[in-house]
């Protein structure tokens, strides 16, 4: 590809020629590497292509009338140096706000924040006082979650794997409390210990074995927003059962699974919201970075054992 940045845009297409500065390491990615049915939101990569994310890039070239050379963009690219990016299969926005670090727009304002905006908000229906629990507390999207419910008003407690990652969640982000879910041999006492008066939201980023511990803890009128289940997205053949819905019947309670795509439409209202509390200090977001295109793939693999603290990014230039 010798010729990207010269004449890389076909005469009369609506293309996008673009450089990926900054790229997203995601759980769902992992989907992607098995086989779905056309018809489920999970899309399987294309073998002997580049995998597909979210990316921060800038144009270098374009077709397109919405975008010119230097733009900045959000979207979904490819993981390489330069992407090609033909809609409809492929879109991208333009950054509008470049204050603030552009690998935000890999997380905090990109899809994490508005995953964790709309699943706490829009799914969790939460109110002052609510006892919340998160488990992935620490990663992308759970950080928020945890800052949004103390904001609130709620009690926040959260799991993470390791010493330093409940440290963070402790004296950073400033949650009540917080657990390495790795030293509990038996997560129901965990959860009696940690609210004794039961749960009345739980954002799952996990599933498992604590689900079925959450269940247990449940109180009557809990919501549930099942966002992953990273705990089960390398055991697609024999995935863990949940032994413990029964008590979704006696506690009413609601459990729902989302997608941010039914929730693009409250970007802006999220933008609003949100960049205030980030310029005042309110909220604070903790990223992990790898360095070079060549790190990708071990950046990726590493959210499936714990390496990474916070948001996984990847610079690419």
């Amino acid at each position: 590809m010798a010729s990207l940045g010269e004449e890389a845009v076909p005469q009369g297409s609506n293309a996008v020629l673009v450089k990926n500065l900054y790229l997203s390491c995601d759980p769902s990615q992992r989907n992607r590497m098995t086989k779905y049915e056309a018809s489920t939101y999970f899309l399987s990569f294309t073998p002997d292509s580049p995998i597909r994310g979210y990316g921060v890039a800038k144009v270098l070239d374009s077709g397109h009338p919405n975008f010119k050379k230097g733009d900045l963009v959000r979207g979904i690219t490819g993981w390489e140096e330069y992407r090609l990016i033909t809609p409809p299969a492929e879109t991208v926005t333009k950054i509008e706000r470049t204050d603030l670090p552009l690998s935000y727009y890999t997380g905090i304002l990109g899809m994490p924040g508005m995953t964790a905006y709309a699943g706490f908000y829009e799914v969790c229906s939460p109110k002052k006082g609510d006892y919340v629990f998160i488990s992935a507390a620490s990663g992308a999207v759970g950080q928020l979650v945890g800052q949004f419910a103390k904001l609130l008003g709620c009690y926040v407690v959260g799991s993470a794997g390791s010493k330093e990652k409940v440290d963070l969640l402790k004296n950073k982000l400033g949650l009540d409390d917080a657990f390495n879910y790795k030293e509990e041999p038996d997560l129901n006492a965990a959860m009696k210990r940690y609210f004794p008066q039961g749960i009345d939201i739980y954002f799952e980023n996990v599933g498992g074995k604590m689900l079925d511990a959450v269940l247990l803890n449940m109180r009557i009128g809990g919501r549930i927003a099942v966002c992953g289940m990273i705990s089960q997205y390398n055991c697609l053949d024999k995935p863990e059962g949940v032994h413990n819905l029964l008590h979704l019947i006696v506690k009413r309670v609601r459990i729902k699974g989302f997608l941010i795509l039914d929730y693009d439409h409250l970007y802006p209202k999220f933008l609003e919201w949100v960049l205030p509390q980030i310029k005042e200090g309110k909220i604070v977001y903790v990223e992990d970075t790898a360095e070079g295109l060549e790190s990708a793939l071990a950046a990726l693999v590493g959210l499936f054992n714990g390496r990474n603290v916070g948001k996984q990014v990847v610079v690419v230039a």
